[in-house]
């Protein structure tokens, strides 16, 4: 059976704030509300059935009224530099093209053992907010331009059974200070002939 052929459950409420004491929730999960909540920021909750890809994220998208960022989870080839790249959800990605603006040079999808023990995360549940979780600041944050141009950001509270949306706004004036960390902003979506 193809996502085209599988049915998404969606809650229809779209609530506001953290889920009620007595809902079943991951202890990191839980701690992302709790973070949200001690920056006072005002978010969106939408309950769903596990999103593992982009295709699957579409009916939530429509509920939610705002596109899901894509997160990818890279390192080097050495396995010693680390990085998350925040871009748009439909976006096609170029190692190539992310490596000339970073300088790291052989680009690859990261094990995800090492997003579990740095972002407690896995592939398809990838999320900002899971820097809550790098205390000692092993993952380096890469957000593409694109990001900025949209007044709401979604992602995953570190899970993909839910997906928050809240002011772009306050992505950039509370959440990326709070992480303690200088996010590396990219232009990706470049043609070829464009490049640098």
């Amino acid at each position: 059976m193809n996502e085209s052929q599988t049915e998404l459950w969606i809650d229809p409420i779209l609530y506001t704030g953290r889920p009620e004491a007595s809902s079943p929730r991951s202890p990191d999960e839980w701690a992302v509300y709790d973070f949200l909540d001690s920056l006072h920021i005002s978010y969106q909750r939408l309950d769903h059935d596990a999103t593992p890809t982009i295709a699957f994220c579409e009916k939530v998208e429509e509920r939610l009224g705002t596109e899901i960022c894509k997160n990818l989870f890279l390192c080097n080839r050495q396995k010693t530099d680390f990085y998350l790249l925040v871009m748009p959800g439909k976006k096609q990605f170029h190692t190539k093209e992310l490596s000339k603006q970073i300088g790291s040079a052989r680009l690859s999808f990261g094990d995800p053992s090492f997003m579990q023990e740095f972002l407690h995360t896995t592939p398809g549940s990838a999320s900002i907010l899971g820097f809550i979780f790098d205390t000692e600041h092993r993952v380096r944050l890469l957000i593409d331009r694109d990001i900025l141009k949209s007044p709401l950001f979604a992602c995953h509270p570190c899970v993909n059974t839910s997906s928050l949306r809240f002011d772009t706004k306050d992505l950039l004036e509370k959440v990326l200070p709070s992480f303690h960390i200088e996010p590396t902003f990219v232009t990706l979506g470049k043609d070829e002939e464009t490049a640098e």
